[in-house]
């Protein structure tokens, strides 16, 4: 990587960060327009607070309410919504299927073809036709890092798989991620999100595509959420313990948008298109369970590669040991998702008889392409065993 470094970086034109930047959102969010869709998840009341911001602007809004994960069809219909409203901007507002919803179709609204005619994987993933309407993301969840990238995931439930809507130009104008947000949470949505968030730090870390500019979010993100996930899901109102989690999900997103993911989110597509299963959920429950493979199959594989060195990093920031090593990092992974009370994938419905399915549909993933080492057939089974079994 070092004699031929090339890297790429971009992120949303603006970002407003801290406690209280809600309410000092007006201006910002009125410099988009005068009229806006507002795409929530199923509690539109949240967002109360944001509607009355609106108003105080001079800008009209209306209101879409998606509740669970986007789906195509969903997309379809918000962008038919924004056309017929006549919106000038889309405000993703909730967790991160809102702000993917939003994302969604504030790209497909002023584009004539078909929505399967951009998206990846199950569509001819061709670039957008026309720029999107202005979008602003406002997460109420510290997980995902929707808020900056550049891609929407979407489900498809006649293909049983999801595949992003992915294009530079649908990066946000404005995100505003205001910690407050996130007091309160569930502790189950706060543990998900949470391990979505470590995900999505140690994958773009580890992977064949990391870059130093990508390396400095993982590694601060890595110690925020080391020293404050078990604290947001026990104290869920604490301020400090969510201005860290809320931090270290942005810096996620700017990581894995500018870097790759991995196996982890390789298998999470087609088991978020198969099963009713959350995404962080998910994720949380996959990433011990990768970590292990991963690393078995560096060194069996690739001892010299830069990613078991990494990985060393990753446990000596994770577990604030000096000497600790990688297979360090998989236990204190592990005994996170234990003590945030991580379910396995039986959970959700999947048994042996699902995984050679999952396996190859994995295997065709685009994050799988950011994966340090490539997975062999009887090495991503096991990896689904083990989550499925909630055993290694």
């Amino acid at each position: 990587m070092h004699s031929a470094m090339r890297f790429e970086f971009a992120t949303a034109t603006r970002i407003l960060f801290g406690p209280g930047t809600l309410q000092e959102s007006a201006s910002a969010l009125a410099e988009l327009g005068g009229r806006a869709l507002v795409v929530t998840g199923g509690q539109v009341e949240r967002a109360t607070p944001l509607l009355a911001i609106l108003q105080g602007a001079g800008v009209s809004a209306v209101t879409w309410s998606r509740p669970g994960e986007p789906t195509v069809q969903a997309v379809r219909e918000g962008a038919a919504m924004a056309r017929t409203e006549q919106v000038d901007f889309i405000v993703g507002f909730g967790g991160g299927s809102a702000i993917d919803a939003g994302k969604a179709v504030a790209a497909l609204a002023p584009n004539d073809e078909d929505l399967f005619h951009y998206l990846e994987v199950i569509g001819r993933a061709r670039p957008l036709d026309r720029a999107p309407l202005p979008f602003a993301a406002i997460p109420t969840t510290a997980g995902t890092g929707a808020e900056v990238t550049r891609n929407a995931v979407l489900a498809s439930p006649e293909h049983q798989v999801k595949a992003s809507l992915r294009s530079p130009r649908m990066l946000a104008r404005l995100a505003v991620v205001d910690p407050a947000l996130t007091l309160g949470l569930p502790a189950s949505v706060t543990a998900a999100t949470g391990l979505d968030a470590l995900t999505q730090l140690i994958e773009p870390f580890v992977s064949c595509r990391a870059n130093p500019v990508t390396d400095g979010f993982c590694r601060e993100g890595m110690r925020r959420v080391a020293r404050s996930l078990r604290r947001a899901w026990a104290y869920p109102d604490e301020v400090a313990a969510r201005v860290d989690m809320a931090l270290a999900s942005l810096l996620s997103g700017l990581a894995l948008a500018n870097a790759a993911l991995g196996a982890v989110h390789g298998f999470a597509a087609p088991i978020g298109g198969m099963f009713a299963a959350p995404h962080g959920a998910v994720c949380a429950a996959l990433l011990p369970h990768v970590m292990v493979a991963n690393l078995r199959a560096l060194r069996e594989r690739s001892p010299t590669a830069d990613a078991l060195g990494r990985f060393d990093e990753v446990a000596r920031i994770l577990t604030g040991r000096p000497e600790a090593g990688a297979d360090d990092a998989v236990t204190w992974v592990r005994e996170l998702c234990a003590a945030l009370e991580i379910p396995s994938l039986r959970t959700y419905g999947l048994t042996p008889a699902d995984i050679p399915g999952v396996s190859e549909k994995a295997a065709q993933a685009s994050s799988m392409k950011g994966n340090p080492v490539t997975l062999q057939p009887a090495e991503r089974e096991g990896i689904l065993a083990g989550a499925i079994a909630n055993s290694e």
